[in-house]
């Protein structure tokens, strides 16, 4: 039996990627924890990692941009499938569309990491996680606006 020659270079590197993505997915997924949605803690970090990952092996692996593209489409589609996951209709309401989105924004932050694009991926997380703790709550405040309206 032949050991493997293992890069341990190109490993840490990897890991390094993976890491960085599971980090910048934290913040996602304990607000989407804390809002007692399906998905959260586990799910959004993992959405990270799985998604750098098949680019990382993907850029290893495959010899042309094209081939490239073609994994990049297959993660856009998958994400996009887990998203749809998280909607749900009840009668006339719709909820579960900002997890879906964060579920694809996820999957962008960790290509943007696989192609060593950090600023892209911090952007992401950043506007990603504001956009789900301030103007989710400026939502709450309309929302209650219109309902106090409605009583009156």
């Amino acid at each position: 039996m032949q050991i493997p020659d293992i890069d341990w270079l190109r490993v840490g590197s990897h890991l390094t990627h993976l890491l960085f993505a599971y980090l910048l997915a934290l913040p996602i997924g304990w607000d989407r924890e804390r809002s007692e949605i399906h998905f959260g803690m586990r799910t959004f970090p993992l959405v990270a990692v799985v998604t750098c990952g098949f680019m990382l092996v993907g850029m290893s692996v495959l010899d042309s941009s094209e081939s490239e593209a073609r994994v990049f489409q297959g993660i856009v589609t998958g994400i996009g499938f887990l998203g749809g996951g998280a909607i749900l209709k009840d009668g006339g309401s719709v909820t579960g569309t900002a997890t879906a989105a964060s579920i694809w924004n996820t999957g962008a932050i960790g290509i943007a990491v696989a192609f060593n694009r950090y600023e892209i991926a911090i952007a992401l997380s950043v506007l990603n996680y504001i956009t789900l703790r301030l103007v989710g709550g400026l939502k709450n405040i309309a929302n209650n606006d219109d309902k106090e309206k409605s009583k009156e």
